[in-house]
């Protein structure tokens, strides 16, 4: 396959670590169902491709989610090789947690908004009693030993209640992180976000000490700006991506997204721009080719549509 001519980039990390969300965020809005074993089979794939930290899955109830509904299930087959601290799962409360200790996972992520609409159509609580509910999730976890991050939802804009403060949304980010979150993903959940919005909003977040190296970033690509989003990110001095393999992904409770940024789009131009990711770009788009067969359509990732086809 065709690699990119390498010209270092100024002004970048010398190294981009990629938390891989496609079997969590990017299988969760599949209508069709996805069987244990495939998701069991994508995890492995991923991680031979020199993935570095896979979200595997969540322990949110399946009535919620019905895609993920087989957590425990997943968790069982992969074993030793799926609960280690560069596994995480997504939890939404102490139930999701009792289930995820039970399976011995190392290290969880808790999903808030920064609305008020999301909070209550994802969680069914307003943004208040959802940090209140993530208290002792987190609490507990940390005592457990376990890695915790934090997600904040809608940061770029809501389809419901449209722009998004800046204030707002540090406010939420704020508080997750008191609780005691290692690490802060701030989603851009329906893909509204610019590169000019992305610096302001890292700007008032180091205004409150959180800092790029406590910082990814999650963008959807629903206009097309992921990637500018993320090299924006970058610039200022992140230097975790969240990404999904072949550009899976949206959500459930909000129509308007599309799929994340797509993991093979991002290791092409960061690997042109001389930055390290440690991932195999052609395991990556074999992986990412055959779950798009596994699913019955092609990949929407511009990389994997160019380099699966030579």
């Amino acid at each position: 396959m065709r690699t990119p001519q390498v010209e270092p980039a100024q002004g970048l990390p010398a190294r981009v670590t990629i938390y891989e969300v496609g079997p969590r965020d990017g299988l969760q809005n599949e209508t069709s169902v996805v069987a244990t074993d495939v998701k069991v089979e994508f995890v492995r794939r991923l991680a031979a491709a020199g993935l570095p930290i896979i979200e595997t899955t969540s322990f949110v109830p399946a009535t919620w989610v019905p895609q993920l509904g087989d957590a425990t299930q997943v968790l069982a087959a992969l074993g030793a090789e799926g609960v280690g601290r560069n596994r995480p799962v997504l939890v939404p409360n102490e139930r999701g947690l009792d289930r995820a200790l039970e399976s011995g996972v190392q290290a969880i992520a808790i999903f808030g908004s920064a609305t008020e609409t999301f909070a209550r159509r994802n969680l069914n609580r307003s943004v208040d009693e959802s940090v209140a509910m993530f208290a002792p999730v987190v609490e507990r976890a940390r005592e457990a030993g376990l890695w915790v991050r934090g997600y904040v939802s809608m940061c770029f804009g809501d389809p419901w209640e449209g722009d998004v403060p800046v204030p707002q949304v540090v406010d939420v980010a704020v508080r997750l992180m008191d609780l005691g979150c290692d690490q802060l993903s701030l989603g851009d959940t329906i893909g509204t976000g610019t590169t000019g919005h992305v610096h302001t909003l890292l700007e008032a977040l180091g205004r409150q000490e959180i800092r790029p190296d406590r910082i990814g970033v999650h963008f959807h690509d629903t206009y097309g700006q992921a990637l500018a989003n993320t090299l924006a990110a970058l610039a200022d001095g992140v230097s975790v991506v969240d990404a999904a393999a072949g550009g899976l992904g949206g959500c459930p409770y909000a129509g308007s997204a599309t799929g994340n940024l797509a993991t093979e789009d991002l290791v092409w131009a960061l690997h042109g721009a001389g930055v390290e990711t440690g991932v195999d770009l052609d395991a990556l788009v074999e992986t990412s080719a055959w779950m798009a067969g596994q699913l019955g359509r092609p990949s929407p990732s511009r990389v994997v549509t160019a380099l699966a086809a030579r």
